[in-house]
């Protein structure tokens, strides 16, 4: 490489509000970086909350973070991230705030500081150069529509 040419960066720079542990893996190999909640709330039953992580990074060029949701949180208290995943683009610097839905309807859920609430993958990404063609290349699936790879798409009929 060159004198003139940039290594990639390989760490993640992150800023923590007072008091907010620091995104971690529970395992070395995991993909995810959990993420905690940086404030007490409830979400009511059947209701959403943007609830911030006092977490903020800065993403190495080239990669895209996914706010994807806990499954614990997901199988035990039907609580996702609502746009799951969440996109954090490279050049954000803000405040991680992660919008979860309780889908419980019987049943508030309440968050204390601290508590693990989504997490953060970071992947790289193609921004490829747009060009509008007037036809695309066939394929075998050409033009078979949504769920064309089979499921309940055109056609299609859930029995039982």
């Amino acid at each position: 490489m060159s004198d003139d040419q940039t290594a990639p960066r390989t760490t993640l720079q992150i800023r923590l509000e007072p008091g907010v542990p620091l995104p971690h893996r529970a395992h070395a190999d995991d993909a995810g970086l959990d993420l905690t909640s940086s404030e007490d709330l409830e979400i009511p039953p059947g209701g959403r909350a943007l609830v911030d992580t006092g977490t903020a990074v800065a993403l190495p060029t080239g990669t895209v973070g996914l706010v994807c949701p806990r499954s614990g949180l997901a199988s035990r208290h039907g609580i996702t991230v609502l746009n799951g995943p969440g996109i954090v683009d490279a050049g954000y610097r803000g405040p991680i705030r992660v919008p979860l839905h309780n889908t419980d309807l019987d049943q508030p859920f309440a968050l204390r500081r601290g508590d693990r609430i989504a997490q953060l993958v970071i992947v790289p990404f193609l921004a490829p150069a747009l060009e509008q063609v007037d036809e695309l290349d066939d394929t075998d699936r050409a033009s078979a529509g949504f769920g064309s790879s089979g499921g309940f798409g055109p056609g299609h009929r859930k029995e039982g």
